[in-house]
């Protein structure tokens, strides 16, 4: 009785849970009366019996107001200063773009420039250009003074060589490859043949300094030593030149060599012929002949074309008859040939002179290099500014690396021995072994060979054709021969000459 009295008063003291559940049931139940909207009234019996919402000082709209007005305030700030910033550049540009004092005006670079430079033939250039004040220019462009040059070329012509000493300063064995040589030179004379030279050489360069054209170059100024004229007591005229030497690659011959290369055979610049030739001996013909039909039709063509002017036809009939007078020479006659025959080059206008101690096509020679003694003929005709040239096979047994844009020896080391008077009365294909003993016995006569030293054998180089296969036995037979027939009797031997 005392415990249910305790709870009455510890009831009466709380919060009237009860009641108040009632009263809120009952405010339902009175507010489902008054309402007529039942989505109304389902969303708000969601309401009453949902939990009560997490109440924030601003909802989401304000905080993006709050996040835009502040990067705003920070972008109009950084904008305020960019600007300011601007503004401050620009003013400073202005004040440079305007000197306070206007720049004197340029003045004339008046006076002497002197440049002096190596040009490509190996000669020194040295130019002077000098500068003045002069008129108005409507004045100076009528005047042959305002506007000069002056073109000085000096240059020293060479003294010839004229004692053994001298040559051997350049070929230091000549004595002892040549051991009668020191008396050959004791009554030798100066060829009139290097003055020529020399003048062939200066007027060349004179007309291509008048005319500003390229120079010969100093290396093939200086290019011979000496020329000299030597008799033995033999009577045996020798015909000496101390030069360096330089490549030629010329020459065909169908008989020997019956193919050659298409850059060869097609090239506008391979000259097929050399001064030395022969009348053919095979109908194998030239394989250069192809490559010169092939001009002379693709000259042809362009004769038919219209655009062809009429300067450029002139040009190219003459072009075709040359061709043509080619071709028939290449289809009678044969050739040295550079790449595989040891031959020298000799300037033309001496191959063709009345002059006694001039060399000539096929005269035999010998030339002195290194210690070494090499047989040839001369086999070719050269210009008649330049010397000291020989073959290409010539050229590569002396140093394996010339090619026909190498040259074997640029020093003027190259020692040539020719025998005006001695080629043979008939020409005809190389027959090295017989050059040799040529060059041999010619040598006997103005003192020989010395200890120590012989003429270089020449190997033939050029590519043997195969020879034809041999025909095919006719099968025989192993049976016995038919009855009343026998085999044929041994051929009888030939008599023996008596």
């Amino acid at each position: 009785m005392n415990e249910r009295r305790e709870n009455r008063s510890r009831g009466s003291r709380g919060f009237p849970w009860l009641g108040a559940g009632l009263l809120v049931v009952l405010g339902g139940v009175v507010g489902l009366c008054f309402t007529g909207f039942p989505g109304k009234v389902k969303r708000g019996l969601k309401e009453v019996f949902a939990p009560k919402p997490v109440i924030i000082p601003a909802d989401e709209s304000d905080i993006r107001r709050q996040i835009e007005a502040r990067l705003r305030s920070e972008m109009e700030k950084e904008l305020t200063r960019e600007i300011e910033a601007m503004r401050k550049a620009a003013e400073e540009s202005a004040k440079q773009a305007t000197p306070s004092e206007p720049e004197p005006p340029p003045q004339l670079a008046l006076g002497s420039i002197v440049d002096v430079r190596q040009l490509r033939s190996g000669i020194p250039f040295e130019t002077e250009v000098d500068i003045a004040k002069g008129g108005i220019a409507s004045r100076e462009r009528t005047d042959d003074e305002s506007y000069k040059a002056f073109y000085k070329l000096t240059l020293r012509v060479p003294e010839p060589a004229k004692t053994i000493a001298e040559l051997e300063e350049s070929n230091p064995e000549l004595s002892k490859i040549f051991p009668g040589l020191p008396d050959l030179m004791e009554k030798a004379t100066v060829s009139p043949w290097f003055t020529k030279l020399y003048n062939n050489k200066t007027d060349r360069i004179r007309r291509s300094a008048h005319t500003l054209n390229e120079l010969l170059t100093k290396h093939n100024f200086y290019d011979c030593e000496t020329i000299l004229h030597a008799k033995a007591s033999t009577g045996r005229k020798v015909f000496l030149m101390q030069a360096e030497m330089d490549v030629v690659s010329d020459g065909s011959d169908g008989d020997r060599l019956a193919t050659m290369p298409s850059e060869i055979v097609n090239s506008t610049y391979y000259q097929p012929f050399t001064s030395y030739g022969w009348a053919k001996r095979t109908k194998t013909p030239n394989p250069m002949v192809a490559g010169w039909e092939k001009r002379v039709g693709n000259a042809n063509k362009e004769l038919a074309d219209p655009k062809t002017t009429a300067e450029r036809k002139k040009w190219l009939r003459d072009r075709i008859s040359y061709l043509r007078r080619g071709i028939t020479d290449m289809k009678g006659r044969s050739f040295l040939i550079a790449e595989y025959d040891p031959f020298i080059v000799i300037p033309v206008n001496l191959l063709t002179s009345s002059d006694p101690f001039a060399p000539n096509v096929g005269d035999f020679a010998v030339v002195a290099h290194g210690g070494k003694v090499y047989p040839a003929i001369v086999g070719d005709g050269g210009p008649t500014f330049k010397v000291g040239e020989a073959s290409l096979r010539m050229a590569k047994e002396i140093n394996p690396k010339s090619s026909p844009y190498s040259r074997p020896v640029s020093d003027l080391k190259v020692t040539y021995v020719v025998f005006p008077g001695s080629r043979d009365e008939k020409r005809g294909p190389p027959d090295y072994e017989r050059w040799r003993q040529r060059c041999h016995e010619l040598l006997q006569e103005i003192g020989g060979l010395g200890d120590g030293y012989q003429l270089h054998v020449w190997q033939d180089l050029l590519p043997k054709p195969e020879p034809p296969p041999a025909p095919t036995p006719a099968p025989t037979s192993s049976a016995p021969a038919p009855a009343g027939e026998s085999e044929a009797p041994p051929a009888a031997a030939p008599d023996k000459p008596e």
